[in-house]
C-alpha cells in the first residue's frame, strides 16, 4: 500500500473515531445485580445515568448487601459498555489490515 492511500484511510478513520465519540455520549447501556434488584444505567463512555434499587433491598440492617449489588450492577453495566466499544473499533478498523489485537488509539 502507498502511504498516500495510508494518509487517506488514516484520516478517514479519525473522521468515523470522532463521530464514534460522539454517537458513545448518546448510547446507554444498562447493568444488573441481585436478580434485576439493582440497576445502573450509564452511557457507553462510562457516566453513570441513574440507579434504581427494588424497594424491598432497602432494609438498615442489609446496607452493606446493597452497597455491593449496586457494585456488582455498576460493575456488569461497565463490562457491557466496553464490549460494545471493542466491537465498534473492531467494524472500524476492518479495512486497515492493522495486526490481530492490536489497540487503538495506539
Amino acid at each position: 500500500m502507498d502511504i498516500m492511500g495510508l494518509m487517506k484511510k488514516a484520516g478517514a478513520m479519525q473522521a468515523k473515531m470522532a463521530e464514534m465519540q460522539a454517537e458513545l455520549d448518546n448510547i446507554t447501556v444498562e447493568g444488573f445485580s441481585g436478580g434485576g434488584l439493582v440497576k445502573v444505567t450509564m452511557t457507553a463512555k462510562g457516566a453513570m445515568q441513574g440507579l434504581a434499587i427494588d424497594p424491598s433491598l432497602i432494609k438498615e440492617d442489609e446496607k452493606e448487601i446493597l452497597e455491593d449489588l449496586i457494585v456488582a450492577a455498576h460493575a456488569d453495566a461497565r463490562r457491557k459498555s466496553e464490549s460494545l466499544l471493542e466491537e465498534k473499533m473492531k467494524d472500524m478498523t476492518a479495512g486497515l489490515g492493522l495486526p490481530a489485537g492490536m489497540k487503538l488509539p495506539f
